[in-house]
């Protein structure tokens, strides 16, 4: 019989553990200490988290960590970054270093509008649809006004509303293509609801108003949904120096660095199989600050990728040049983020990582969390075009596959000595392991 259950969500969470250790893990004998382990002894605290989502049965912990001495327009930061990959927060760090005595980071915020969609079909004349809208579309945006005025206020609201005819990609489909302001709020929320009330008022004004109106030209509403594709939400961040100043790039002739680092970015420019990886590269830096400030990653990264096939071909986020003698590297990259509402005003550490970064205005992190990206993306390049990625990377995740092998502190200490002149790598771990764990025995 398959294990299925009415009723799920109205048992307590001692009882959806019951059930779920009974049916999918009945041959672990811990798996209920493993679960409860990780509640907090602070019941309230336990509390605002069990009601963050539904069906909760425990908390799922991610290291977060500090990428100390970034210099972001001339301010000082320590960024906070929530990940569990190991070398993310070492490499950010060591860029920000790296780049602290050149000048530091500068930004620029190209952009903070952001889009949704009413979506619809009409079998009609589309001219005559087209007339129509424009004749109501003052209507339509008066209706929206107790939706829209303390946005309003503040300077936010609707910017722009217009018919969209995309019947030559797909028969009989149009939409209402709206652009807001959302200000310091991600305005999911805010622009979902000015969209259903745009619909709403478009579906009456036609079923009302429209004087050509038959059987034959109907206008069906499909959906109302705000878009996380925003190119007009965008911020640009580089770095720059003169190419005599790259000399401590890991002993290489700074010309040659720059070069390489410079073709680097270009191949990943042209060639979609390293772009994946390099901007994969970029989101490890971006993600760890999303997540640390309680933002939506999921919605970052498909805004991302979008954004690096904007020109039909995926490609770098990032980009390298050397002009008269200077090296540069930037980024531009849309992120539709929120310092109020949501998880910001929350969760406890969200709402610490905030006040660690000064408070942001959803520009200014906008600012910092392209600076992590752009940071991180140094780090990668600049360790493949010199040492190569594993060096670094895996001497990183040694604590990782000394836990895997639950190795003792000593056993860590000697294994940290042994390879400060070794080479990482599984099975030298483990072979380091096995002969110390054997020199143990025979002692």
């Amino acid at each position: 019989m398959p294990h299925t259950i009415q009723g799920f969500s109205r048992l307590t969470k001692d009882e959806k553990i019951a059930w779920l250790t009974s049916n999918f893990l009945s041959s672990n004998a811990n798996a209920t200490q493993i679960l409860k382990q990780y509640w907090n002894d602070d019941q309230k605290l336990q509390q605002l988290h069990d009601e963050f989502i539904e069906n909760t049965i425990s908390n799922y912990y991610l290291p977060l960590g500090i990428a100390p001495n970034f210099i972001i327009n001339n301010k000082s930061f320590a960024i906070p970054m929530a990940i569990e990959e190991s070398s993310v927060v070492a490499a950010a760090s060591k860029a920000a270093k790296f780049w602290m005595s050149r000048g530091g980071f500068k930004t620029q915020i190209l952009g903070t509008e952001k889009i949704g969609q009413v979506h619809f079909t009409f079998s009609g004349d589309s001219k005559k649809i087209s007339a129509f809208f424009e004749e109501q579309k003052a209507q339509i945006i008066e209706d929206l006004k107790p939706h829209t005025e303390s946005m309003e206020r503040r300077g936010g609201g609707l910017k722009s509303l217009k018919l969209v005819n995309k019947t030559n990609a797909l028969e009989h489909y149009y939409q209402l293509h709206a652009t807001f302001e959302t200000l310091d709020a991600m305005g999911a929320n805010f622009i979902n609801t000015c969209l259903e009330q745009i619909a709403e008022s478009w579906q009456r004004l036609y079923n009302e108003k429209a004087s050509f109106k038959s059987a034959d030209q109907e206008l069906v509403v499909i959906m109302s949904i705000l878009s996380n594709y925003v190119p007009g939400c965008v911020v640009r961040a580089e770095v720059s120096c003169p190419v005599s100043e790259l000399s401590e790039a890991d002993g290489i002739d700074p010309q040659l660095f720059a070069n390489k680092f410079v073709q680097a970015v270009r191949i990943a420019e042209v060639e979609p199989y390293r772009a994946v990886t390099h901007n994969k590269g970029i989101m490890n830096g971006i993600d760890a600050v999303v997540l640390a400030t309680g933002n939506d990653f999921r919605a970052i990264e498909a805004a991302a990728h979008a954004y690096a096939a904007k020109d039909g071909s995926y490609s770098s986020l990032t980009h390298a040049t050397i002009e008269d003698g200077i090296f540069k590297f930037w980024i531009e990259i849309p992120l539709a983020l929120g310092t109020v509402g949501g998880l910001t005003k929350l969760h406890p550490l969200v709402k610490l990582n905030l006040e660690m970064l000064g408070n942001p205005s959803a520009p200014q992190l906008m600012e910092i969390i392209a600076v992590a990206g752009l940071a991180q993306n140094f780090g990668a390049v600049k360790s493949l075009t010199t040492t190569g990625i594993q060096k670094g990377h895996m001497k990183m995740h040694l604590m990782n596959m000394l836990n895997q092998f639950e190795a003792s502190e000593e056993e860590k200490n000697q294994a940290i000595q042994h390879f400060k002149t070794n080479k990482v790598t599984y099975s030298a771990v483990e072979n380091l392991i096995t002969n110390l764990r054997k020199s143990a025995q025979n002692a």
